[in-house]
């Protein structure tokens, strides 16, 4: 599988000034090829390289490595939609191939520029160090954020773990309150992110309010704008750290029992759904498909198997005896069957349902249907006939 790898570039002034000066160059060029490629309705590389290879060379003075890099960013990008025609911004990312990008040495990489290569020198951390300099780098993008900071997302491509059918399921529900609970009883609160997504949000619009009357005085709001832009980076990197954090738990307790992971199936969840006002900002707030992906490639990683769950009813179904109602869902929290009177942690229960839908649909080591267990339920076999019966 490909991974991304960071490098965080330190240019000196003179290699930054080069470096500025080429993808400014280099989006120059995509953009003239780009409006060329629209009104000949052309998203074909070789026929767009026939026409106007020689006039970006000439007109761009661009090397031939970089025409052939632009060439490939204007077809692929006009093939996703053809209806519109590409731009590229002067300061987007830069595409580098083999040709273009080479490793010199432990802490310095050789990038190609309008004026020659400069050789710049970077740091990578010890966690991704092994990879880098076990792999061989197959892409990469040159980066420059709004700090006036230069980064190279190198991609790698690293074998994946040696996949081993799971014995058992961990099932994981996921929702607002609890960002995950799985069915061995963890639980990730998701009190702290509320309250940081809140702060973050009366932040922006105190801000927005700002920028607004600045603008009405006839005003140039940047202070403001960089104060948003500084909130919405912040916003980002938490949720990101959040995400990761639970994901290793995750990934950690299935690998050291020998389990697969059960996840709900949330996509187009917000169109199927509907909130009240106050709500929608919460429910609406959290990246689970950003979580999902991160347990995914980080499983793939691992050797587990991965497994989507319908979480149709899982909320309001017993995982005892499968009685299906909505008044079993008491409270957010209490879960009550209404049918055995079985009392439980509503998030808890529907992790149980999700890891036995699992067990009934993925296939299991040997073939064996796997012991199950439940703080000392013996009618977990009855269970899972159940929703062997109720899936069919």
């Amino acid at each position: 599988m490909e991974l991304t790898l960071q490098l965080k570039l330190l240019p000196t002034d003179d290699q930054s000034t080069a470096l500025r000066a080429t993808m400014a160059r280099f989006h120059e060029a995509c953009n003239w090829l780009a409006a060329r490629a629209f009104a000949q309705q052309c998203a074909n590389k070789l026929t767009l390289q026939r026409l106007y290879d020689y006039e970006l060379r000439t007109m761009f003075a661009l090397p031939v490595q970089m025409v052939v890099r632009c060439l490939a960013r204007v077809a692929g990008t006009y093939r996703r939609d053809k209806t519109i025609c590409p731009t590229c911004r002067s300061e987007a990312a830069m595409p580098y191939d083999q040709r273009m990008m080479r490793g010199d040495g432990l802490d310095h990489v050789s990038l190609s520029t309008l004026t020659g290569r400069v050789l710049v020198s970077f740091v990578l951390g010890p966690y991704r160090r092994p990879r880098f300099d076990a792999y061989e780098p197959r892409q990469c993008q040159l980066v420059v954020r709004s700090e006036g900071q230069w980064f190279l997302l190198v991609v790698v491509q690293v074998p994946e773990g040696t996949p081993c059918p799971p014995t058992d399921f961990l099932g994981v529900d996921l929702g607002v309150v609890n960002l995950a609970a799985t069915s061995d009883g963890t639980t990730h609160s998701g009190a702290g992110v509320e309250a940081c997504r809140t702060r973050y949000a009366r932040r922006r619009q105190r801000l927005q309010w700002a920028a607004h009357r600045a603008q009405r005085a006839g005003k140039r709001p940047k202070n403001m704008r960089r104060a948003l832009q500084r909130t919405a980076r912040r916003a980002s990197r938490f949720r990101q750290d959040t995400n990761h954090r639970i994901r290793k738990t995750l990934v950690a307790a299935a690998t050291g029992n020998g389990y697969g992971i059960a996840l709900e199936d949330l996509k187009a969840i917000r169109r199927r759904t509907r909130f009240r006002k106050p709500q929608r900002a919460w429910m609406t707030g959290w990246g689970f498909a950003q979580l999902r992906f991160f347990v995914e490639y980080k499983a793939q990683l691992a050797g587990v198997q991965v497994v989507l769950v319908d979480p149709k009813y899982t909320s309001q179904q017993c995982s005892v005896c499968g009685h299906i109602a909505k008044a079993n869902r008491r409270s957010q929290a209490l879960f009550s069957c209404q049918a055995c009177g079985y009392p439980a942690h509503a998030d808890g229960n529907a992790a149980l349902n999700i890891r036995y839908m699992a067990l009934v649909n993925a296939p299991l080591v040997a073939g064996r249907v796997p012991q199950l267990w439940l703080l000392g339920d013996v009618g977990a076999s009855d269970k899972l006939r159940h929703f062997s019966a109720s899936s069919h």
